[in-house]
């Protein structure tokens, strides 16, 4: 008797992700309705089925620690328990921060930045991913990656923008889509 051949079957490979806690705080439970609720939940249903990993460094376990919902921590037991979150041990990169903080020319803009720097500092460190629902520091930092060379491999997506389909791209792989990329959204900012 031959073996079974796994040649048909398509590899995924697992990637290491930056999640942020406004999907933390915002995914619901089975019974949830709301919308955002409802993606959130699907997008963490869908990293664990896939066999993603979250990345925690210790700022963003703070956070999660602080605004994650009932259904997030259930999910993060159960990501730990199938060893899918790495830590990772990443300093504040004050070069980096010292860059980014000279692109915003308000105040609120570069508190913002700063206050989310840890969200890239883990993506450069891992697998250059960061899933988020916050569009307005989002496009703060694609704007930051005009001057900001390492900001322009970061991949962003939102699982709650259908058009994002932030889901079926993690099922194939979360290979690098240029609609991802913060250098992306400048560029479509700029020819707008």
């Amino acid at each position: 008797m031959r073996p079974l051949r796994r040649a048909n079957m398509a590899k995924r490979r697992s990637r290491r992700l930056v999640i942020d806690t406004s999907i933390a705080r915002a995914a619901g439970g089975e019974g949830a309705t709301f919308p955002t609720s409802k993606h959130c939940r699907d997008l963490l249903l869908a990293v664990r089925t896939i066999c993603h990993r979250l990345v925690l460094t210790s700022d963003i376990t703070e956070e999660w620690n602080r605004n994650q919902s009932t259904f997030a921590r259930q999910w993060r037991v159960s990501m730990e328990a199938r060893r899918k979150v790495e830590r990772l041990d990443v300093a504040p990169d004050t070069a980096l921060r010292r860059k980014i903080e000279q692109t915003a020319t308000v105040q609120s803009d570069r508190n913002a930045m700063l206050k989310d720097c840890c969200l890239l500092e883990a993506a450069l460190a891992a697998d250059r991913i960061v899933l988020s629902l916050d569009d307005t520091v989002r496009a703060l930092f694609a704007d930051a990656a005009r001057h900001v060379g390492e900001l322009r491999a970061v991949m962003w997506s939102n699982p709650d923008i259908l058009d994002e389909a932030t889901v079926a791209w993690l099922e194939n792989g979360a290979k690098v889509e240029r609609q991802r990329l913060l250098s992306q959204r400048v560029q479509e900012a700029n020819e707008s």
